[in-house]
C-alpha cells in the first residue's frame, strides 16, 4: 500500500471546515448566510437556475449555482477518472475475479439504505413527503472513509483494497443515479447529442487521429504536438460544451465532464486512488488530475460552505432516516451481500479477511457526508425537508466513531506495514 497523499487529508480538513463554518454560521445568523449562499452573480445569463418568465426560460448564475453545478463537475471528473482506470486497464481494481465480491457487496452497500429509508418513511407515516430522497444514504464518502479504514484497518490490511474497490464502485453507481434519477429540469434528451458529440469529436482529433498519423514514426511528432502544445485546450473546450449540453437536457450539469473523461489519454497502469506513485504518472489524465487536486481543494472548501449550513432546528424525521439508512442499511446490505458473493456463490475474500472485516469495513463506508450532500440537495426543493436529510448527511460522521469501536469489539488485526 502506497502512502497515502498528503492532499487527501488537506481537502478533508477543508471540507470539513467549511462544514463547521456553515454550521456555526446558520445557527448564529441564519439571515446573512442564506442571502450569501443565494447571492446573484449574474441574472438573465446563458447558465444557472431556470425558471421561467413570461414564457420563456430565464436563467439566473448564483453562488450556489456556480459551486454545486459548475465547479463540482471538476470533482465528479476526478472521481470518474479513477472509476473509468478501474474499469479499463489490464490490472484495473473493476476488472476480473477479484473484483466479484467487493462488486457484489457494492450493491449491498446501496441496496440496503434504500430498503431501511424507505422502510423506516412507510412505518412512520412520511413516505410521501420523504420519498424522492432515497438516495441520500447510498453514498460513501471515499477520502474520509479511506482514512479512517487506514486508523482502523492500518495501512497494509487487504480491507483497504476492498473498502477503496468498493466506495468507487458506490461513486460509478452514485453518478448513475444522479444522471437518471434526479433530472435538474425538463428533459430535452436530445441536447445530449451536444455533449457525446464534442466527446467523439475531440477523441478523434486530438487523440486518435495523431496516433493514427504517428503509426510506424517512433518520433511520434503528430502524439507529441497534440501532448505539448494543445495539451488539454481541446478538452477543455470539449468539456464545456458537454456541460451546456447536460445543463440544457436536464440532467444534473455537475456531471458534464463525464463524457469527456474517456476520451483523454491516459496510461497503461495505474496505482490507484489516493496512491503517492499516481504523481510519477505523465499521461495527460493524469497531469490534468495533478493540476486540478488544489483547485478542487478549494472546491470543497466552498461546497462545505454553502451547503452545510443547516439549522439545528431543522432536525427532523429526514434526518433520523438518512441517518439510519447509512449507520444501519449500509452496514448490514455489506455484511449480507458480502457473505452472499464470498461464501455462497464462493468467489472467496481477499487473503487475510474475514466476515468481521467485511461488517467492520460496511461500518466505515456508511460515512456518506460529500455526495450525500449533494444528493439531498438535487433530491428535495430548498426548505425544512432537504435541510433535515442534509443533517442526516452530517451526523452520518458517528460512523466513524461506530467502526472504531466495532474494530475493537471484533478485534480487528490492524496491519500497519
Amino acid at each position: 500500500m502506497y502512502r497515502v497523499w498528503n492532499f487527501v487529508t488537506t481537502y478533508s480538513l477543508l471540507l470539513l471546515g467549511g462544514a463547521l463554518v456553515a454550521l456555526l454560521w446558520a445557527n448564529t445568523s441564519p439571515n446573512s448566510y442564506h442571502d450569501v449562499v443565494e447571492f446573484v452573480l449574474i441574472d438573465n445569463f446563458i447558465i444557472g437556475h431556470a425558471h421561467e418568465v413570461n414564457g420563456e426560460i430565464h436563467r439566473t448564475l448564483t453562488l450556489h449555482y456556480l459551486v454545486n453545478d459548475v465547479l463540482m463537475a471538476l470533482f465528479f471528473a476526478m472521481a470518474a477518472k479513477e472509476v473509468w482506470e478501474a474499469i479499463v486497464l489490464e490490472e484495473g481494481s473493476l476488472r476480473g475475479s477479484k473484483a466479484v465480491t467487493p462488486l457484489i457487496a457494492t450493491v449491498g452497500g446501496m441496496v440496503g439504505p434504500v430498503a431501511v429509508y424507505l422502510g423506516l418513511a412507510a412505518v412512520l407515516g412520511v413516505y410521501a413527503t420523504v420519498s424522492q430522497g432515497w438516495a441520500i444514504p447510498t453514498a460513501t464518502d471515499i477520502a474520509f472513509s479511506y482514512l479512517v479504514g487506514r486508523m482502523v484497518f492500518g495501512a497494509g490490511h487487504p480491507a483497504i483494497r476492498f473498502l477503496l474497490l468498493l466506495a468507487i464502485a458506490d461513486d460509478a453507481g452514485g453518478l448513475l443515479i444522479l444522471a437518471i434519477f434526479y433530472p435538474s429540469g425538463e428533459l430535452a434528451p436530445e441536447w445530449l447529442l451536444l455533449s457525446f458529440g464534442a466527446a467523439a469529436t475531440v477523441f478523434v482529433l486530438a487523440n486518435w487521429l495523431p496516433r493514427y498519423l504517428d503509426r510506424g514514426n517512433q518520433l511520434r511528432p503528430n502524439s507529441t504536438f497534440a501532448r505539448k502544445v494543445l495539451s488539454f485546450w481541446p478538452y477543455l473546450i470539449a468539456g464545456c460544451l458537454s456541460w451546456y449540453g447536460f445543463q440544457q437536457a436536464g440532467i444534473h450539469p455537475a456531471l458534464g465532464l463525464l463524457p469527456i473523461v474517456p476520451t483523454i489519454p491516459h496510461a497503461d497502469r495505474g496505482f490507484g486512488i489516493f496512491a503517492e506513485a499516481e504523481e510519477h504518472l505523465h499521461d495527460l489524465l493524469n497531469t490534468m488530475e495533478h493540476h486540478l487536486k488544489y483547485p478542487v481543494e478549494i472546491i470543497l472548501l466552498f461546497f462545505g460552505l454553502l451547503n452545510a449550513g443547516v439549522e439545528f432546528s431543522a432536525i427532523s424525521e429526514p434526518t433520523w432516516l438518512v441517518m439510519a439508512g447509512l449507520l444501519i442499511g449500509k452496514p448490514l446490505g455489506i455484511l449480507l451481500m458480502g457473505w452472499v458473493g464470498a461464501r455462497l456463490l464462493g468467489f472467496g475474500l481477499p487473503e487475510g479477511m474475514t466476515m468481521r472485516d467485511v461488517f467492520v469495513l460496511g461500518c466505515v463506508a456508511a460515512i456518506g457526508f460529500t455526495v450525500a450532500l449533494f444528493v439531498a440537495s438535487v433530491a428535495f426543493e430548498a426548505g425544512p425537508v432537504q435541510d433535515a436529510a442534509k443533517m442526516g448527511a452530517l451526523f452520518s460522521f458517528a460512523a466513524a466513531g461506530i467502526a472504531l469501536l466495532a474494530g475493537k469489539l471484533l478485534r480487528v488485526q490492524k496491519v500497519d506495514y
